[in-house]
């Protein structure tokens, strides 16, 4: 889960102010029918012809709907331009080009990402409609052009949508390309939206530091575009994603500088170990269940390649990371399918082999043998096909069958190698099988209680008039007292309240069979609907708004996080889906004339008073929910006209998985560094 890249809505918040004033509202009621159109709106149907059609030339589409190429205008999208010029780097070195990349975030907010690989070609096209310009040019200002079409350049790759470079240059102010070949360094500036500025000229020799050709790209995001969450890139977000990449690629060395004042740093990675040390990485914060880790590679005739580290741990979470051409897929894919098939069969094979599980035993499920593992499983493939833009799972089928038969070969032979670590991971398994009976009896007990109590849903819970999922919310809300204010602050058609009870069970360090007798947890999994574990659906939650809403200090906070552990581990697709948001309670309030002023926390605060330096008034601390009447509530934090959400997601379910144990485990040496090293990169203190 990213702390810098959650955003709010655009649905719930029609600006991002930090400063709320309350409105006077209707009573609540269900939304009016839409009236019908009037018979004038024929004569403007008439008049739509083709002169009402619009074609966007060059990279106007990108500064038209940027959302559709970066996904969007906040600071995820700010950051993904660095990973379009970044994966090209990468694709060099997976070319075996490039064994040195350099990211740095420069003093006056640039970005400038480097490689040692064979530098853009800059010769010109000889005919067509580019003929004269350059190929990097061309490569910069053109959709969908660049080397990876099957011309030759790549035989591996990441990007083959041809977007990447040219969006960046589009959504830039400025851009300036460096090319080394021949000797000699080439340069070309682009301005205004991605126009080229000058033609690519010789500016001097190759400078001596070492590298012989390559490619530097420096650009400065338009802050017009990204004005949501502003131009100014999180360190820790960059270096997250370069690590990943370093740990991906064996041996490749990227090294990160942050030029900007008071923040300066550098850092270099390079893991000869590659996936062993990322699944090392990854279980640093966790017990091993023993110390050796499982990898090994293999490669087909069509050019599939496969690497897989595996390390299980005495955990119950199960962390299988699948990446295609470096590419996160958060989704899974055939890749992950075929590992998952191939390492149950296997272990249950073995395990029936040795007398570990007698014949007449059931097998482990997939669940039981991926309990406490963590895997990364990497695939490499010359055509990938994924599924839209974001690239979220793999679909090439014959994938599957390469990587099961793969598994299925080198894991028995590491199993047959290792008879003390197989003997541990069955073991486990078969726990974990105890633990799943004793869990569905749970399930099967709250499913009787449910059916017992008639109405089918918690008593506490304050249900909404509607029953469409899509226009549904539910806010989680911490106290009987705060609840009870929620409930006369909703509009009782659309917002659910659900009160919970302090703090609820760390699910980090339980396993499912003893969070299902939690009361707070039983509450809330028979609200959503939707099941829990591996039997949730996300297509039957009961609302795709599920809002956490806890008082805006230390103890809130906490809840908060007990709250997205659980979401995260136990409804994962509700995350991955966009359902879960933190509501922003204000933290102070104050008047200016006789206007009432709410603001969400100590940074709103300094700015006010920046902007206010002769307010003479004391403020008002709002520490709890119940401490609010009812109209406050409802202005401030629950009104979709003048509320703030934060929506929580996943980027990388890797980065995702460590960040949830480092916070929530029981490593508290591990814990405190974590929070010490990124203390100056958060932006949303609340989650």
């Amino acid at each position: 889960m990213s702390t810098d890249t959650t955003a709010a809505t655009a649905g719930d918040a029609a600006d991002n102010d930090d400063v709320t004033k309350p409105i006077e509202r209707p009573t609540d009621a269900a939304p009016e029918p839409r009236k019908k159109i009037s018979g004038d709106a024929t004569k403007t149907n008439a008049a739509y012809g083709a002169d009402a059609i619009t074609v966007l030339e060059g990279l106007d589409p990108v500064r038209k709907r940027p959302g559709m190429y970066i996904g969007s205008t906040g600071l995820q999208g700010l950051h993904h331009l660095i990973w379009e010029v970044v994966d090209n780097s990468v694709d060099e070195a997976m070319a075996g080009h490039c064994d040195k990349i350099g990211v740095t975030l420069t003093a006056d907010g640039g970005c400038a990402v480097s490689d040692n690989g064979r530098g853009i070609p800059i010769d010109p096209f000889k005919s067509g409609e580019h003929a004269g310009k350059s190929a990097a040019e061309v490569v910069l200002t053109v959709l969908h052009a660049g080397g990876k079409f099957g011309g030759g350049g790549y035989k591996v790759s990441g990007g083959l949508h041809g977007v990447g470079v040219s969006v960046v240059n589009a959504l830039s102010t400025k851009l300036l390309i460096q090319v080394d070949r021949g000797g000699k360094r080439h340069e070309q500036t682009y301005g205004d939206g991605g126009a080229p500025q000058d033609k690519m000229t010789v500016v001097g020799d190759t400078p001596k530091n070492g590298r012989t050709t390559g490619t530097t790209i420096t650009f400065y995001p338009d802050p017009t575009i990204f004005q949501a969450e502003g131009v100014e890139f999180v360190a820790r977000t960059v270096l997250e994603r370069l690590q990943t990449m370093a740990f991906l690629n064996k041996g490749i060395t990227i090294e990160f500088e942050d030029q900007r004042p008071e923040r300066e740093q550098q850092v270099t990675y390079q893991y000869k170990g590659g996936l062993v040390d990322f699944v090392k990485h990854l279980n640093a914060t966790k017990e091993p269940l023993f110390s050796k880790v499982c990898q090994f590679e293999d490669e087909d005739d069509q050019g599939q390649m496969l690497d897989v580290a595996m390390q299980w741990n005495t955990g119950y979470h199960e962390g299988v990371h699948g990446y295609a051409n470096n590419i996160s897929t958060i989704e899974g894919g055939m890749h992950v399918e075929g590992f998952r098939s191939a390492l149950t069969n296997t272990i249950n094979k073995y395990a029936k082999e040795k007398n570990l599980l007698k014949e007449k035993d059931d097998n482990l499920t997939g669940d039981d043998v991926r309990e406490g593992l963590t895997a990364i499983i990497s695939v490499k493939l010359p055509e990938p096909q994924f599924e839209g833009q974001t690239k979220a799972k793999l679909g090439n089928v014959p994938t599957r069958s390469f990587v099961q038969k793969a598994t299925n070969e080198r894991l028995a032979e590491w199993l047959q190698e290792n008879p003390n670590e197989a003997s541990k991971l069955v073991k486990k398994g078969i726990a974990s099988a105890q633990a799943r009976a004793a869990a569905k009896n749970a399930r099967n007990a709250i499913r009787r209680k449910t059916a017992l109590s008639g109405a089918g849903m918690p008593d506490k819970l304050k249900d909404c008039q509607s029953k469409n999922a899509d226009e549904s919310e539910i806010f989680i809300v911490e106290g009987d007292s705060a609840g009870g204010t929620a409930v006369d602050a909703r509009q009782p058609y659309s917002q659910a309240i659900l009160p919970i009870r302090g703090k609820i069970l760390n699910v980090e360090r339980a396993r499912i069979d003893k969070m299902l007798k939690n009361n707070e947890i039983q509450a809330l999994i028979t609200a959503i609907g939707a099941g829990v574990g591996d039997e949730f659906d996300v297509e039957k939650a009961r609302y795709h708004k599920v809002i956490c809403l806890a008082d805006a200090d230390v103890d809130g906070s906490h809840i908060r996080t007990l709250l997205l552990t659980f979401f995260f581990r136990q409804m994962r697709e509700m995350v991955e889906a966009g359902y879960c948001y933190i509501a922003q309670p204000p933290l102070y309030s104050t008047e200016v004339g006789k206007e009432k002023i709410y603001l969400k926390d100590d940074v709103a605060k300094a700015k006010f008073l920046e902007e206010r330096p002769n307010h003479k008034k004391n403020f008002a601390r709002l520490k709890g929910l119940g401490e609010m009447d009812w109209e406050e509530l409802r202005a401030t934090t629950m009104d979709p006209a003048t509320r703030t959400l934060l929506q929580v997601n996943v980027d990388e379910a890797a980065r995702a998985d460590e960040i949830m144990s480092t916070l929530m485990g029981d490593d508290v040496a591990t814990r405190r560094a974590f929070i010490t090293t990124n203390a100056r990169d958060v932006q949303n203190l609340d989650f």
